[in-house]
């Protein structure tokens, strides 16, 4: 096996229960419904906002004679399409005809205007569990928005993906952005609702303003529960093998390695011109949810991860490093291996610093321990559903 793919397996993946009578609270309406029928209310939503039927919730909602006033979409906008980083427009439904605007780009927290005659905001997205995946800065944005303007939160809960573990550096503050507004490790181990609660009770939110907060719970769900994400979350997580390798792939998007965007296989591959010859090679093009990818029609020497996210990474409980550690030792150019956004994906200089110093994935992954049970007595706090 080459050294690239797996310069040490992983040890033996835990064993996670079935799914099969898991209900996320969006099909939970008798837990929701009655609450809002004299509400005037306003949606936090995508694609993934979907029932167990395939109905949308804004959908559902108006059928069920909720008065919804106006909807606000995340990154890849409200039909889930838009490529990661592109700017997302504010404009219309087709469908209901209601407004839709935009949180992503220059306009990532509402407005008084945006929230004006809302009485309250429903937040139904389907998470990955990442840190720097960019809905969980979408929800802290709107809850603060709403403190401060007095609109309630409710949150429709999902399960997490990577629920089961915490890894990863904790931000540190001083690195916050869009990929990372909070002093959370990489995989926090939490559904968005526990997630809400704790930014919500830490008083992280700007001011430290307390947001009128609710979560609707999943039901016979835990965090040793497998969950397959039944729509993707994002046009770049197309399947199980993608969501399960999206934080062990995502730092490479600060580095001159391409992770398969503007191919078929995106965050299942890994590769770059400069690559070795690995036997596989792949080419990059500009395509819907994919634009201007890098490498962009030139060919990029790698590997697919397929095989290797299907034997390994289900229930693993860690971030895989050795492929980020190995490719900067087979870059021919070190100093323009780390980008500046490597920094706010990894929330910290140290991860980069230890890369270039040489030290082994268990030497980083051991420096992270004091910070990750420090972050865990504080996780514990929020949880609404049993720990592993």
């Amino acid at each position: 096996m080459l050294l690239l793919l797996a310069a040490i397996l992983p040890a033996q993946s835990l064993r996670l229960k079935s799914p099969d009578s898991l209900v996320v609270a969006a099909d939970r309406p008798g837990a929701y419904l009655a609450s809002l029928y004299d509400k005037n209310v306003g949606m936090v939503v995508n694609h993934s906002s979907a029932l167990k039927d395939g109905k949308h919730l804004v959908d559902f909602l108006l059928e069920n004679k909720i008065k919804v006033k106006k909807i606000f979409s995340p990154e890849h906008g409200f039909r889930g399409t838009a490529s990661a980083g592109a700017k997302v427009e504010s404009g219309k439904d087709a469908k209901t005809g209601l407004p839709v605007i935009s949180l992503y780009g220059n306009h990532k927290k509402p407005t008084a205007a945006d929230l004006e005659g809302l009485d309250i905001l429903i937040f139904d997205i389907q998470d990955v569990g990442a840190r720097f995946y960019t809905y969980i800065s979408t929800l802290s944005y709107v809850m603060e928005a709403a403190a401060e303007h007095k609109v309630k939160v409710m949150v429709l809960d999902r399960p997490n993906p990577h629920g089961y573990y915490i890894d990863g550096p904790v931000l540190e503050l001083k690195h916050k952005s869009f990929v990372g507004m909070h002093p959370v490790p990489i995989i926090h181990g939490m559904t968005v609702g526990e997630y809400a609660r704790m930014v919500n009770g830490e008083g992280w939110l700007q001011g430290s303003v307390q947001c009128d907060l609710e979560v609707i719970p999943c039901r016979n769900y835990d965090h040793n529960t497998a969950y397959e994400l039944p729509i993707k979350p994002s046009p770049n997580l197309p399947n199980r093998l993608a969501v399960n390798l999206y934080p062990s792939l995502c730092l490479f998007e600060g580095t001159p390695v391409s992770i398969g965007r503007g191919t078929d296989y995106p965050f299942q591959l890994i590769g770059a011109p400069w690559f070795k010859e690995f036997g596989f090679s792949f080419t990059p093009e500009d395509r819907p949810g994919a634009a201007n990818p890098p490498y962009e029609g030139v060919e990029c020497k790698g590997f697919v991860l397929q095989d290797f996210a299907d034997s390994y990474m289900d229930g693993l409980g860690e971030i895989y490093l050795y492929w980020l550690v190995e490719s900067y030792r087979m870059a021919p150019d070190k100093s323009k291996f780390f980008k500046p956004f490597f920094t706010l994906l990894a929330g910290t200089t140290k991860l980069q610093e230890q890369i270039v110093q040489g030290l082994t994935a268990e030497e980083i992954r051991a420096s992270w321990q004091d910070d990750l049970r420090a972050f865990q007595q504080i996780r514990r706090k929020y949880l609404i559903y049993s720990d592993y």
